[in-house]
């Protein structure tokens, strides 16, 4: 974002701040149990509000669906590659696998898509940075590790990708795969500044995805999936909904105009809460509370 700060401007002085959240440093905790996914920008948001920063470059994956009042996403640069992908021990796909192999992953919506397509693979949970987590493959015996192709592409590890998972066979989180820039709404300078990195196709998908998952209420604490794409005027929105454990699996998918992706989160989510999502948040939420 910076880079392309500089070329937009060329007269314009940036600064990377690098923030270490809670989430960064307490890399060996569910992250159910440390706050969910907010524990990757309430720091970054905090500074933020104290003006210590000007703007934030998040992805939009870790961010919760409420922003606190002061700040807004102003900007949403065009997505990255959204899916899941695999980083094996040989170069081997997730349908060449052995039985019972094991493959790490911190993710409980990974989890029970991996635990449908392989009923007899042995997850690993692990967590760290993306360095750390292809390392794990040899330090804890995986035969491969689920991750974010995204993440990937942007750290110039494309190549270690044995295996970009279809949407079909993995839906993403909601917003993998996008950047979001947040600013305080009373900074009309930075909002200026950042607004020609805004793209509109991708800002699309991402309201129908959070639309989606707000209208869900269902955060960290439940295996959820979703995934928009716009072609030309129409939207796909893809979207699952898992018990902790995987023995139970809700998908839907619907397609629309790109004018009603808000409409479509909201018509998605209600139709999984009534197909038995309810009975499921509600499972998860009094399990966490006991």
């Amino acid at each position: 974002m910076a880079d392309q700060l500089k070329e937009k401007y060329p007269d314009l002085q940036t600064e990377i701040i690098a923030i270490k959240t809670k989430g960064d440093k307490l890399q060996d905790i569910v992250l159910v149990k440390i706050g969910g996914k907010g524990v990757f920008v309430k720091e970054i948001e905090e500074a933020l509000l104290k003006e210590d920063i000007d703007i934030a470059v998040h992805s939009m994956k870790d961010v919760p669906v409420e922003l606190p009042d002061d700040l807004e996403m102003g900007a949403v640069p065009e997505r990255e590659d959204p899916r899941d992908a695999f980083v094996s021990k040989d170069n081997r796909k997730i349908e060449e696998l052995r039985k019972g192999a094991r493959i790490g992953t911190g993710s409980l919506r990974r989890t029970i898509q991996l635990q449908n397509l392989l009923p007899d693979v042995k997850i690993v949970p692990i967590r760290g940075n993306l360095d750390t987590r292809i390392k794990k493959i040899v330090t804890e015996d995986l035969d491969g590790v689920v991750v974010a192709a995204a993440g990937m592409r942007r750290m110039g590890l494309a190549k270690e990708i044995s295996q970009y998972i279809p949407v079909e066979w993995m839906i993403p989180s909601a917003g993998q795969g996008t950047l979001g820039i947040e600013f305080r709404k009373d900074d009309e300078k930075s909002k200026n500044i950042v607004s020609f990195l805004n793209h509109a196709d991708t800002v699309i998908e991402l309201s129908a995805e959070r639309t989606f998952l707000k209208h869900l209420g269902g955060g960290c604490q439940a295996p959820i999936g979703a995934f928009c794409k716009k072609q030309g005027d129409r939207l796909i929105l893809r979207g699952l909904l898992g018990s902790v454990d995987g023995s139970v699996i809700i998908s839907d998918e619907i397609r629309g105009s790109w004018k009603d992706s808000e409409e479509m989160g909201r018509t998605m989510a209600e139709n999984i809460l009534s197909r038995g999502g309810r009975e499921i948040l509600e499972e998860i939420y009094k399990d966490r509370e006991t």
